[in-house]
């Protein structure tokens, strides 16, 4: 019998995720939540692993998903995008775990290393994300050069000055009045981009989400 469990919060909503697959719902993963799951008489067959905790409890170890994919005498299919299973799943993507979208692949590829470029601070009990994750700063500030919206030179600086912020700081419009960025950037460019931010910006853990969802395969 299948059974599937997701770990999602911030990146997309509990109701999103139920109309896409067939699964339960958790709130984003913290240490200790996969041994649990474990240990359940009739423990999951697929995880997902959407959103974790960063701040608020320990983060999920390593450890602990391999103890998941490892199980005997059933493995469990283990799947991460996103956020923190992005994280995890570029780190054990040659130990079984499965990776999706362009945030795992980000990570994976050495284009970024550092947790706090997924990390974001939450609302507990909306899940409602109080930040903006500094993986969807870049993507976003690549497609708004690609469509013409801003320069390269732009762009380097906006992503400088975003990344020079504590994350639980950074949203845009923050990073927009930053005086450096400001000054470097022009009115212009800056009110194309707010614009560009507000209707047509990709959300990329969202999409890596959707994605994961997909890849399970649960239909």
């Amino acid at each position: 019998m299948t059974r599937a469990v997701v770990f999602a919060g911030p990146s997309i909503d509990a109701a999103t995720v139920t109309e896409l697959a067939p699964v339960e719902v958790r709130p984003p993963v913290k240490r200790g939540d996969i041994d649990l799951l474990l240990a359940e008489p009739e423990p999951p067959t697929h995880i997902g692993i959407i959103d974790g905790q960063f701040l608020q409890q320990l983060m999920i170890s390593p450890k602990e998903v391999l103890r998941a994919i490892d199980r005997h005498p059933e493995p469990v299919r283990v799947f991460g995008s996103s956020s923190m299973g992005a994280l995890r799943a570029a780190e054990l993507v040659h130990e079984g775990m499965v990776g999706v979208g362009q945030v795992f692949e980000l990570y994976r590829s050495g284009a970024i290393n550092a947790d706090d470029e997924v990390a974001v601070t939450f609302d507990t009990d909306s899940q409602r994300a109080l930040c903006e994750p500094m993986v969807n700063i870049r993507v976003a500030i690549a497609a708004a050069v690609d469509r013409g919206v801003i320069s390269p030179g732009s762009a380097e600086t906006l992503l400088a000055g975003a990344k020079g912020l504590y994350f639980p700081d950074r949203t845009y419009a923050r990073i927009l009045r930053l005086p450096g960025v400001r000054e470097a950037v022009g009115e212009p460019e800056l009110v194309a981009l707010r614009d560009f931010l507000d209707t047509d910006a990709p959300d990329a853990k969202r999409e890596d989400a959707i994605a994961l969802l997909r890849r399970m395969d649960l239909r």
